[in-house]
């Protein structure tokens, strides 16, 4: 398969290194943790019925292939057959990786790469490396310092950094840089407590600006995500105070999956100079609806603001399915807005070319 149009997929993780049963599959299929069998299948929803419809055939099967069929296929090619044949067949010509989320062993960068035969780059996860530094004996008062020397030897070869402040502490932040006293008291916060896992305002907001001070493009988790998140805390324009403070920096700032605050999403890409945005993760779970959202995001973002993403993880049918079901919905607008008059069939090749990648590459790797 030959795809015409190759996507830099600028936010994706990697792909489990084991074969997988029903309920292991359905269950990546999902942000919840457990899919549950009270509600049916996955396979009974938009994105395990666009599996069957557009994976199906990668497998030498026929289109809408039952479920219990798709799976016997799968386990007789193993997962890394699957995985060559799914990345392969994506079409991307680079993929930045977040490496933050890592419940199991997956796929490293380079094998990854080799299976999608394109460079897989780094993306830092802010948190992670504040987890990290604090894990590490260090003491409140060098907390600051140590993070910042940490994150400046992890992101030598990386092309970005990522917050999930989403799901820490929501994205109310305050916009100001946060003071070493604030820093320093927050992290002795975290050691008394004796907490795994950073979900302090202050210590979220430092790292960003952390990550700022390195000239690095800044990711955020907005909108869905499994359920330990508070979804009216993802809003992004709760962001907006920070957005507005980090705007003289110039540092891209990249709202990622959006849904249901895809709208909210295009206004801010459009207001805001440094702010790109993305549909990833819902693209997929909404399947033949996905050039619906599509339409709504670019109500206001402009073209030049949008970038690609599948935010897959697990499935390597993920990659696959959320790069297939984009292009559509990118045509289904572009083609659309051709024959109502609102732009020319010139415009929409450029529009393309902008969305699938060249977007991206001015972002990550001319910014």
């Amino acid at each position: 398969m030959e795809p015409e149009l190759p996507l830099v997929d600028h936010h994706c993780h990697s792909v489990v290194r084991r074969d997988l049963d029903r309920h292991a599959f359905e269950a990546l299929l999902t942000e919840a943790p457990e899919p549950g069998t009270l509600g049916g299948s996955l396979f009974d929803s938009r994105i395990g019925l666009a599996v069957r419809r557009w994976c199906a055939p990668v497998l030498d099967l026929e289109t809408h292939a039952p479920a219990d069929e798709y799976l016997r296929r799968r386990t007789e090619l193993g997962h890394t057959e699957v995985g060559r044949r799914f990345l392969g067949a994506a079409g991307l010509s680079a993929l930045l990786v977040d490496t933050g989320f890592e419940p199991e062993p997956l796929l490293g960068l380079a094998d990854l790469g080799a299976l999608a035969d394109a460079p897989a780059h780094e993306i830092v996860r802010l948190e992670q490396v504040a987890e990290q530094v604090l894990a590490d004996g260090v003491s409140a008062a060098g907390f600051a310092a140590s993070f910042r020397d940490r994150l400046a030897a992890r992101t030598e070869n990386a092309v970005g950094v990522k917050s999930v402040a989403a799901y820490r502490t929501g994205l109310d932040l305050a916009p100001e840089r946060p003071s070493p006293a604030e820093v320093t008291a927050a992290a002795g916060r975290f050691l008394r407590a004796g907490q795994g896992r950073v979900a302090d305002e202050v210590l979220h907001r430092f790292a960003i600006w952390c990550g700022v001070d390195l000239g690095l493009p800044v990711q955020f988790h907005i909108g869905l995500g499994d359920p330990d998140l508070n979804l009216r805390d993802a809003d992004p324009l709760l962001l907006m105070p920070l957005l507005r403070a980090l705007q003289p920096t110039g540092i891209p700032l990249l709202l990622l999956h959006n849904y249901p605050f895809h709208r909210e999403a295009g206004y801010l890409a459009q207001v805001f100079g440094t702010v790109f945005v993305d549909i990833g993760l819902a693209a997929h779970n909404l399947g033949d609806r996905a050039g619906a959202l599509l339409a709504e995001l670019t109500e206001l973002a402009p073209f030049g603001k949008v970038l690609y993403s599948s935010d897959a993880f697990g499935l390597p049918e993920l990659y696959f399915l959320a790069a297939t079901l984009f292009r559509r919905a990118l045509d289904e607008v572009l083609t659309g807005g051709v024959e109502a008059g609102s732009w020319t069939e010139a415009d929409a090749g450029r529009f393309r070319r902008m969305v699938a990648g060249d977007n991206a590459r001015r972002v990550y790797f001319t910014s």
